[in-house]
């Protein structure tokens, strides 16, 4: 049995046959079937949505000024430091077409 809180009233066997029961007759506390549970599960797992093209985790070294300035425009400066590097990529050819997003 689980640790319960001091002070919680366990009912007995009896006690429990009798709630079931009388919950079972109730119609409008009928359990769900199983069509039922799944209709009410959610439909995607938790997290950021999926992606095609997901961001890649890397270890860079930059100069420290850099990585001053673009912290220094809080939150969210490791996006713009990517649209940055995107930006720079794209204007030098690098990036296939339509890559640029």
């Amino acid at each position: 049995m689980p640790k319960l809180k001091p002070g919680t009233e366990v009912p007995t066997l009896e006690e429990d046959s009798t709630i079931t029961r009388a919950a079972m007759e109730d119609p409008d506390a009928r359990p769900y079937t199983d069509e039922e549970w799944t209709a009410v599960k959610p439909k995607r797992s938790r997290g950021r949505p999926k992606t095609d093209a997901p961001k890649q985790p890397i270890s860079i070294r930059v100069d420290s000024r850099v990585l001053d300035a673009f912290k220094a425009t809080g939150d969210g400066w490791q996006t713009r430091m990517n649209d940055a590097l995107v930006e720079w990529a794209g204007q030098h050819g690098m990036l296939a077409e339509g890559a640029e997003s």
